[in-house]
Formats: C-alpha cells, structure tokens, sequence
C-alpha cells in the first residue's frame, strides 16, 4: 500500500511529500496518463468520478470503491511492470470493468 498520496491532474503528477515516491509509483501514474489521454482528459475524469460512486454504493466503503476503480485496477495490477507501456492495449482499462471487484 502506499505511504502517500499522488494525484496526477492531466499527465502532471502532485505530492506534498515525495520521500516515498518510487519508479513503481511513478509507473501507476504513467499508466493514468495513458488512461487519461485515451480519453482525451476531461472524459476519463467524468468516468473516474461516476465509477467511484457506483462503487461506493455497490461495496459501502469509500476505500474499496477507489480499489475498485477499472483505471486503479490496471495500474494496480501493472504498476510494478515497468515494461508494461510499452505493450500496453488502447483502452486496457475497460477489461477491468468485467473482472470480479476485489473484495
């Protein structure tokens, strides 16, 4: 789990502590940038949102619903590959919207 949090606004990444920040963390937030320019930024956040709300209503806790995210789960599960852009399928995320939600 992370130490800190890092949110990345249109490719940008944001940390009031960088200490802990990694090549692996670094990674996730590339894997976003790609999430987000797929599509074209403002989208992606719509989508971001709306999902997070479906899940906090399908599991009733707001960390799990973040869990959960279809963009989180890709970069989740690919965070710790760093090769895994450059072989990376448009719209990869969306295979994670069909995959069981972590419980």
């Amino acid at each position: 789990m992370r130490k800190g949090y890092c949110l990345n606004l249109f490719g940008t990444f944001w940390a009031r502590d960088t200490s802990w920040i990694d090549r692996f963390v670094i990674n996730h937030e590339r894997i976003h940038t790609a999430q987000m320019r797929e599509l074209l930024f403002i989208p992606f956040y719509i989508f971001y949102v709306l999902e997070w709300l479906i899940r906090i209503i399908q599991f009733r806790d707001a960390h799990k619903a973040y869990l959960n995210i279809s963009f989180e789960r890709e970069a989740y599960t690919h965070g710790h590959d760093l090769e895994y852009l450059k072989q990376r399928r448009h719209f990869a995320s969306i295979h994670y919207l069909r995959k069981s939600p972590r419980k």
